[in-house]
């Protein structure tokens, strides 16, 4: 699981470098966020432009992403594909998470795995 992490204005832009997003990689997409995130309030936007597909585990993994980073830290989602923004409606997680069209341009603080 790669992600590459990025700073945005008032945001930490973490972005998945993987078309998938499932069972195989839940538990390790959520050790490396809780890695990357800094305590400091700052808002996550997770930037899943590259996701074309997400399973039951993955949408888990992002849910408790947004548990471990609490209500004081939002967890904000952007750039859905077709099929994964369909699986929020569907889910009607696009009623629990911010749902943004495009993740901010963010410059790159690291990548990791």
């Amino acid at each position: 699981m790669q992600v590459m992490v990025g700073q945005a204005e008032d945001a930490l832009v973490i972005t998945v470098l993987e078309s998938r997003l499932d069972a195989a990689v839940a538990i390790s997409f959520k050790d490396i966020v809780r890695d990357v995130t800094i305590p400091d309030g700052m808002r996550v936007i997770l930037d899943l432009k590259q996701v074309e597909f997400l399973d039951s585990s993955g949408l888990g993994a992002i849910v408790g992403v947004m548990k471990l980073l609490g209500p004081e830290r939002p967890l904000e989602i952007a750039a859905l594909s077709p099929p994964v923004r369909k699986l929020f409606r569907l889910t009607r997680m696009d009623t629990v998470f911010r749902l943004h069209d495009h993740a901010p341009p963010a410059q790159e603080i690291r990548a990791a795995e």
